[in-house]
């Protein structure tokens, strides 16, 4: 199952839709509460999950890490700076996963529009654009040569 939204915590801020990758999260204009337009093409990528202050929104686990029967809860604290994931086993066995919201203050990462445009010869590089840039690397990113791989069967 896709995401869905418990209604009774939803207050209609907006922040899953505005975040929504797919562009299915959307505001109910009567009731004012967040709804997924087309559950059959949401990604599960979570990133509503993740955003939504209420913790109003929930979606299935994926089967690599929480098999059939199991439940997932998401929670947002923000004063802790940080998103905790509960995964509960049919067993009753739990799990705890912390990881921090964000590691950058909110709109403090360029747009690509910010950045100078591509060298047409850059089409034929390896690298993506800015990437030496945005991983802080001088020069260019480290390569793996031919010479330098275990040739042979061990």
């Amino acid at each position: 199952m896709p995401t869905f939204v418990y209604m009774s915590s939803c207050d209609g801020c907006g922040h899953c839709v505005d975040i929504c990758p797919s562009d299915i999260m959307h505001i109910d204009t009567t009731y004012r509460r967040a709804y997924n337009i087309e559950p059959n093409m949401c990604w599960e990528c979570y990133s509503c999950v993740k955003a939504c202050p209420q913790n109003a929104i929930d979606v299935r686990g994926y089967a690599d890490f929480a098999p059939l029967g199991h439940s997932v809860r998401v929670l947002r604290e923000e004063k802790k700076g940080t998103i905790s994931w509960k995964i509960k086993f049919r067993n009753g066995e739990e799990k705890n996963f912390v990881s921090p919201i964000r590691t950058t203050p909110w709109g403090s990462i360029r747009s690509p529009a910010d950045y100078d445009r591509p060298d047409p010869g850059d089409i034929k590089s390896q690298d993506l654009a800015h990437e030496p840039d945005a991983l802080n690397i001088n020069g260019d990113l480290p390569v793996l040569n031919p010479d330098r791989l275990k040739q042979g069967v061990s």
